[in-house]
C-alpha cells in the first residue's frame, strides 16, 4: 500500500444487528454531550457576571469537548451505519490530529485553571492585577497554539512514511497505530512521539500537581473559612483532572499492547474513555458545583420550555 490510499477499521467487521443499537446509543450520547457543553458555553458568553477567568476557562474546556467529539463521533456513527469502514490516508491523519490535539488542549487548559486557582488563593489581593483580560487571552492563545504545533508536526512526520499495511484495529485513527503500519524507518517518529508526550502531557501534569500541592499547603496554614472556600472552587477542577488523567493513562497504556493481548471489547472501552467520558462529565460537574453557571442553565432550560 502506498500513501494516498485507504485504511480499514477492522473492529467494525461482523457486528451484525448490534451495530444499530450501538449507533443509537452513540448518537444519543453525542447529542447529550453537545447539548450540555453548548449550554456551558452560552451561559458564560451571555451572562456578564460570568466573564471572569475561572468561568472563561471552563467554557474553553467545553469548546474543546465540542471540538474533540466532532473529530470522533461523526466518523464513528458513519462506520456503524454503513458496511464500508474505509478512510483515506489524509482523512485519517486529520482525525488523528484532532483527537491528539484535543487531549493536549484539555491538559493545557487544566494547567491554566490550576494556575488561576493558585494565584487566586496565594495572592487574593493582587489577583485582578495579575490575571488581567489581556494576560488571560495570551495564556489561552499559547495553550491552543503550543499543542497544535507539536501535534501537527508529528502528523507531518507520519504523513511522509510509506505504508505497508492498511488494517487499523481501532475505532478511530491513532497516530501510533498508523506509524506501526509503515515500512520505513520509524525512529524519528518514535523519538518525536516521546518528546510530544513529555511536552504536552507530563509537563502540564507536573505543573498542575505542583500548583495544587502549593494550594493545599497554603490552605493548611489558613483559617477554616478560607480553606472551605478554596476547596469549594478547587475540588471540581481536581475531579475533572483525575477523571481525564485516568482515561488518558488507559489510552497511553493500551496503545503499547499488541492486538489480541487483552479482550477486544475491554480495549475499545478503555481506549475511548478519554474522548467520551470527560466531555460528558465536565459540564455536569461544573453545572452542579458553580451556582452562577447552574442558575444560567436553569434559565435556558425554562426558556426552552
Amino acid at each position: 500500500m502506498g500513501n494516498g490510499t485507504y485504511f480499514y477499521f477492522m473492529l467494525f467487521e461482523n457486528l451484525g444487528c448490534i451495530k444499530y443499537a450501538l449507533f443509537s446509543l452513540g448518537f444519543i450520547f453525542y447529542c447529550v454531550i453537545l447539548y450540555f457543553n453548548v449550554l456551558i458555553i452560552l451561559a458564560v458568553v451571555l451572562e456578564r457576571t460570568l466573564h471572569q477567568p475561572m468561568y472563561i476557562l471552563i467554557s474553553c474546556l467545553s469548546i474543546n469537548s465540542v471540538y474533540g467529539t466532532a473529530g470522533f463521533f461523526p466518523r464513528l456513527l458513519t462506520d456503524l451505519l454503513y458496511d464500508t469502514h474505509q478512510i483515506s490516508h489524509e482523512a485519517c491523519l486529520i482525525q488523528s490530529f484532532v483527537i491528539y490535539s484535543y487531549a493536549s488542549y484539555e491538559l493545557t487548559i487544566l494547567m491554566l485553571m490550576a494556575f488561576d486557582r493558585f494565584v487566586a488563593i496565594s495572592k487574593p489581593l493582587h489577583y485582578s492585577n495579575i490575571i488581567t483580560t489581556r494576560f488571560l487571552t495570551l495564556l489561552i492563545v499559547i495553550a491552543w497554539l503550543y499543542p497544535m504545533i507539536f501535534v501537527g508536526f508529528g502528523g507531518l512526520l507520519t504523513a511522509r512514511l510509506k505504508m505497508c499495511g492498511d488494517k487499523l484495529f481501532k475505532v478511530y485513527c491513532h497516530n501510533y497505530e498508523i506509524v506501526k503500519l509503515s515500512c520505513g524507518n520509524q525512529n524519528a517518529n518514535n523519538i518525536y512521539g516521546l518528546i510530544v508526550t513529555i511536552t504536552t502531557i507530563f509537563i502540564p501534569l507536573i505543573f498542575i500537581l505542583y500548583s495544587y500541592v502549593k494550594i493545599l499547603i497554603i490552605c493548611q496554614r489558613s483559617s477554616q473559612d478560607f480553606r472551605s472556600k478554596a476547596y469549594q472552587t478547587c475540588i471540581p477542577h481536581i475531579a475533572i483532572l483525575l477523571n481525564f488523567s485516568v482515561a488518558l493513562f488507559c489510552e497511553l497504556t493500551l496503545s503499547r499492547f499488541v492486538n489480541g493481548e487483552i479482550p477486544t471489547e475491554l480495549a475499545v472501552i478503555l481506549s475511548l474513555e478519554f474522548i467520551v467520558i470527560p466531555p460528558f462529565v465536565n459540564p455536569i460537574v461544573y453545572g452542579l458545583n458553580f451556582p452562577g453557571i447552574r442558575k444560567k442553565i436553569r434559565h435556558f432550560i425554562k426558556a426552552s420550555k
